[in-house]
């Protein structure tokens, strides 16, 4: 199955319906699927004869199992059936369907040429096409849609737009099923991103972060993998980049719990082996290799998880084991940031005492002990973390890379 993107376009009769039929046609195709629709936009005609009325113009993203020529094919009969005449060259018509990208194919023939000629050309195009996949980069430009329509309006979005940043993003976030990266992952989607649901083997909660996720009006899949296995994070970073064509936001969140439960009570060495598997390996091996596809296409966001006590160091078992698991997150984030730049932004989370499960469970003398030690005298929720992974994905903060951001309140220690 193929991601494509096509357009749509009425000036004649009842546009909307004819919009309306020619999407229901689609949806009736056997190997078609139709995932997304963009808003409508009324627009100018583009040439062509005078006198001609305004249309109306959307883009649709589907998911084909059929090759560039058959889905053409498909756009074709559409049109004959919902009466289009070619009779003159840009003239008025019921229904118009264009094939503009094949997946990152380029190809050109009497019959066909992807991406479409003109795409970059047409803000009637390129304006929906962006409020589904600002981020996707022309396969011949090497140049995102969203730059493409920013040049040909000659203009520029400065800081965020403000509600639904994220519109059209494509995000994963490793270990979303609970606690902070649940937080996450519905915060991404709130901003308007797709996200992909990663969990390890619970795909009954991970359904349920999913179809939560859809409800903010995105799309979301499940992908499950334990990443203490290095085959399974490539196959992972694999399947996670077919799925919708790329990703612009990569969160890894998931870390190994060894605070609640039978982990618990495992000897200091095991401890240390799950978490250098899972926080530290899995997670190195994911940046590196979804970083390399992001440089590839062009841009990407990849968010780590350290602790902020790694670098002032905490007594006992455990201040131990996450200074040095999450401390070597931190030290790999700024390198990799470095080594990404500037196409792919990379900084690290540092969250204080987040009130998770091992935070609900604690005993009394912790709880004073969080209050005591944190300036705000409160506990940090996992939804305080998200907003900051948030942020850090949006374009408010693309001037910041290989940075440890510490959402702690306001912990200082020397």
């Amino acid at each position: 199955m193929t991601l494509a993107y096509l357009a749509l376009g009425s000036n004649l009769g009842d546009r909307e319906n004819y919009l309306r039929c020619a999407l229901a046609a689609l949806r009736q195709t056997e190997g078609i699927e139709v995932l997304r629709v963009s808003p409508l936009y009324e627009t100018r005609p583009v040439g062509g004869p005078a006198g001609q009325g305004p249309y109306l113009n959307a883009v649709a993203e589907v998911r084909s199992a059929r090759g560039p020529h058959e889905l053409l094919a498909v756009l074709r009969n559409i049109e004959q059936q919902l009466g289009r005449e070619r009779q003159e060259k840009w003239g008025p018509r019921t229904i118009d369907l264009d094939l503009l990208l094949y997946g990152d194919l380029i190809h050109e023939d009497e019959q066909l040429t992807v991406p479409h000629p003109r795409l970059h050309e047409r803000p009637f195009v390129l304006q929906p096409l962006a409020q589904l996949v600002p981020g996707l980069l022309h396969p011949v430009l090497k140049r995102s849609i969203a730059d493409l329509l920013a040049e040909l309006q000659g203009l520029r979005l400065h800081g965020s737009a403000p509600g639904r940043e994220l519109a059209g993003r494509r995000a994963l976030v490793t270990g979303s099923t609970r606690g902070i990266g649940r937080a996450i992952a519905l915060e991404l989607a709130a901003a308007g991103a797709d996200v992909l649901v990663h969990g390890r083997i619970a795909r009954q909660t991970a359904e349920e972060t999913a179809e939560q996720v859809r409800r903010a009006g995105v799309r979301s899949e499940v992908r499950l993998a334990d990443l203490a296995d290095a085959e399974a994070c490539r196959r992972l970073v694999e399947e996670a980049w077919s799925c919708w064509g790329g990703l612009d936001v990569w969160i890894n969140n998931a870390g190994a719990d060894t605070l609640t439960g039978e982990a618990a009570r495992w000897p200091f060495e095991r401890k240390l082996h799950e978490l250098l598997a899972v926080d530290v390996t899995a997670t190195m091996l994911l940046s590196r290799e979804v970083g390399r596809r992001m440089r590839e296409a062009g841009s990407g966001v990849i968010l780590n998880m350290g602790w902020d006590q790694a670098e002032s160091g905490m007594e006992g078992d455990s201040g131990e084991l996450f200074a040095a698991a999450k401390g070597a997150i931190m030290a790999f984030s700024r390198s990799l940031a470095l080594s990404l730049a500037p196409t792919v932004r990379v900084n690290c989370l540092a969250p204080g005492w987040i009130r998770t499960a091992w935070g609900e469970s604690a005993s009394p003398s912790w709880q004073e002990r969080v209050r005591r030690e944190t300036p705000l005298r409160r506990w940090g929720r996992p939804e305080d973390v998200a907003a900051a992974a948030r942020w850090l994905a949006s374009p408010a903060a693309e001037f910041l890379t290989g940075q440890i951001l510490r959402i702690n309140g306001g912990v200082v220690r020397s």
